[in-house]
């Protein structure tokens, strides 16, 4: 009877700590801040490194933009050419080149033989270019990289998903593993007093030595058990630190799972709202607007290029004879008439482009409704799967209130409240692990359908 009592206090021990309790005790055994989830999520959104640089990305489309419109502008142009002339430059101006007149003869009477000594020389030349005709080319080409800052920008989005989804899927594998360690060290408390116990039984001679072995190898098992889930809580704290933008060895505690909540959602209704706020979705429709505005880009070639030029011109250190300067304004244009079919081939593989352009927008389509009807399903099995799990739990409670009662009055076995108490702490594990792998899937389902966070 006394050694009964011994295992019964052993047994109110263990109960006496459920695994409801894992908040409170983490945050006494652990140090650091407590962290929540939105904060987690907060500060992964700023400080995280893939974001950063697809902040930087659309930083980087918004430069390109304001540079292309810069040549809207008209163009101002220097240019100098200083040489030391090798060979001289000699004019000849033959009798009567510059006209005959009566009374006066030919000018000039004989011919003149002028000529540049070898010294060095200059030319300096301004232009100021105002396009014209490109106008409509340089505006299609200040659209494109316009979409490409839109397509970077949801790119951008679609990397604060992804990052909001490894959040909240280490977030809450911290908390599993953290509930998979405390069942662990419950187990290592009940083992260890059982083993203390069942020594003293071996040496009175109460208990066989096969007993104490079993209970020492139950106790290795779980020592090995609470050392994995630990080394894989450090790891995946390590992590969450990482996907945060923050020192990885960086302490904090982690805030219990939230309540359990449920939305009825329609499949239909799921798939028509990530069509519309599914980043990639929405790079793919921009991709087709891109190839499309390409199209138009290249067909824009055929325009000649007419602008409206003003030139000047300023020779140094030649002969008196040679102009000091020289001004003018006009239109100049630049048109290649024959391109042997060049650009007949371009637009064709631009017609192509965007027709895959078209192709890629529909099998993201499929993809996302695909995914949304997998995301949902999934979480609907994980919801169903949650309600077992906490019908076992009450039966295992249950179960075992009424195995100790029956143990009290002598109507039941150590073994069979032994039995039953293991089936309650199993219970409370299965139980945490359903409730935490259902926010899981429902983090999944949030991204699928495109939430941002």
């Amino acid at each position: 009877m006394n050694n009964r009592i011994v295992y019964l206090l052993a047994i109110i021990i263990l109960m006496a700590l459920p695994l409801s309790s894992l908040a409170q005790q983490q945050g006494e055994g652990a140090s650091g801040e407590v962290l929540t989830l939105e904060e987690a999520i907060s500060l992964a959104l700023r400080d995280n490194r893939h974001v950063r640089n697809a902040q930087l990305d659309v930083g980087k489309t918004e430069d390109q933009a304001a540079a292309a419109r810069t040549f809207r502008l008209p163009k101002f142009e220097f240019n100098a050419l200083a040489t030391q002339n090798l060979t001289g430059l000699d004019f000849t101006f033959t009798k009567g080149v510059l006209g005959n007149y009566p009374n006066v003869g030919p000018i000039p009477d004989r011919d003149i033989k002028l000529g540049t000594p070898l010294r060095p020389t200059a030319i300096l030349s301004g232009q100021v270019t105002m396009p014209l005709s490109q106008q409509y080319r340089l505006g299609l080409n200040v659209k494109q990289v316009e979409l490409s800052g839109d397509i970077a920008r949801e790119q951008l989005r679609s990397h604060e998903q992804s990052v909001v989804n490894e959040v909240k899927r280490t977030y809450y594998a911290i908390l599993q593993t953290q509930s998979a360690l405390e069942s662990a060290r419950q187990a290592l408390r009940f083992y260890r007093e059982l083993d203390r116990v069942t020594g003293d039984y071996v040496v009175q001679q109460v208990a066989l030595k096969a007993e104490e072995l079993d209970v020492k190898t139950k106790l290795a098992k779980t020592e090995t058990e609470a050392l994995t889930a630990g080394n894989q809580l450090a790891t995946l704290k390590d992590q969450l630190n990482q996907l945060m933008g923050r020192d990885v060895g960086t302490e904090f505690r982690v805030s219990p799972a939230p309540e359990l909540s449920w939305m009825e959602v329609d499949v239909a209704a799921a798939r028509t709202r990530a069509l519309e706020s599914r980043p990639e979705i929405k790079e793919a429709r921009l991709r087709v607007n891109q190839a499309e505005l390409d199209r138009r880009l290249k067909k824009s070639e055929y325009i000649p290029d007419v602008s409206l030029a003003l030139v000047y011109v300023s020779p140094r250190n030649f002969n008196d004879f040679v102009p000091r300067n020289f001004a003018g304004i006009g239109f100049q244009m630049k048109w290649e008439v024959f391109d042997w079919g060049r650009k007949k081939h371009q637009l064709a593989e631009k017609e192509k482009a965007i027709e895959q352009a078209s192709n890629n927008l529909r099998e993201a389509e499929n993809k996302v409704r695909i995914e949304v009807g997998a995301k949902l399903r999934e979480l609907q099995q994980v919801r169903q799967a949650l309600r077992v799990a906490e019908l076992k739990q009450e039966t295992a409670r249950e179960n075992t209130r009424v195995s100790i009662n029956k143990y009290k009055v002598q109507a039941a076995l150590l073994s069979d409240v032994l039995q039953t108490q293991a089936a309650l702490a199993d219970a409370d594990y299965q139980y945490q692990q359903a409730l935490l792998a259902f926010w899981t899937a429902r983090a999944d389902y949030e991204k699928a359908i495109g939430a941002d966070k």
